[in-house]
């Protein structure tokens, strides 16, 4: 007796959409907030953009702070932290964690701000932080003063890039720089223009590595 090979009716339809979990949700939400911004973001529209129940996500985060802190973890991910160069002085290890997190940050301009307001406490993170400080600290480097110049370096990395972010989201259009040949086109002028908004940071954390390196008073 040969099986008849047409499948029987009232089958199920096979899985074809991704399965939720905290980290998919975070990633879609990046995506969404990326596409139409932070101030149109919202848990509903996260759970029908995803394809399931519009509040599928409270099952997963408790509101939309919670989902925000998912949000900054999934930016922090983008670092790729275990190919920092571990081996190497600390002071290089730092100088790219500073670049990474600026790229990272400046792929995502309108999550900059989500960024920059929460900290980041994922495993991950935590995990980084204590690597880094063990790093300096076998470097002669107390973990106070290693904790320090990290805050410094971060606050800088971050600040940096909420100001170029500012920019990509318009504010350069809405302001009045004067032209060569006017009036107003004074000395600062001519610098802005003999420069661009980003071409400073790698100065900024080369002087700050360098001043971290003096004794302290």
């Amino acid at each position: 007796m040969t099986a008849d090979p047409t499948p029987p009716g009232g089958l199920p339809e096979p899985p074809t959409r991704p399965t939720l979990t905290r980290e998919y949700l975070a990633v879609a939400a990046l995506a969404l907030i990326d596409a139409h911004g932070l101030r149109k973001f919202s848990m509903r529209k996260l759970g029908t953009a995803v394809g399931f129940d519009p509040m599928a996500a409270y099952r997963y985060y408790d509101d939309q702070e919670a989902l925000l802190d998912g949000v900054a973890e999934a930016l922090f991910t983008e670092i790729d932290v275990d190919t920092l160069p571990w081996d190497g002085p600390w002071q290089d290890l730092a100088r790219e964690y500073c670049l990474r997190l600026r790229d990272a940050l400046l792929r995502h301009p309108h999550a900059v701000q989500v960024f920059a307001t929460r900290p980041v406490r994922s495993p991950a993170s935590i995990d980084t932080g204590v690597k880094m400080l063990t790093k300096l600290h076998a470097d002669g480097i107390p973990p106070a003063q290693a904790l320090r110049i990290a805050r410094c370096l971060r606050e800088f990395t971050i600040g940096h890039a909420l100001a170029i972010a500012v920019t990509q989201l318009g504010a350069e259009r809405r302001s009045r720089k004067p032209r060569p040949g006017s009036p107003d086109y004074n000395l600062l002028a001519e610098a802005a223009d003999a420069t661009t908004l980003d071409d400073h940071f790698e100065m900024g954390v080369t002087a700050m590595l360098r001043g971290f390196q003096q004794p302290a008073d």
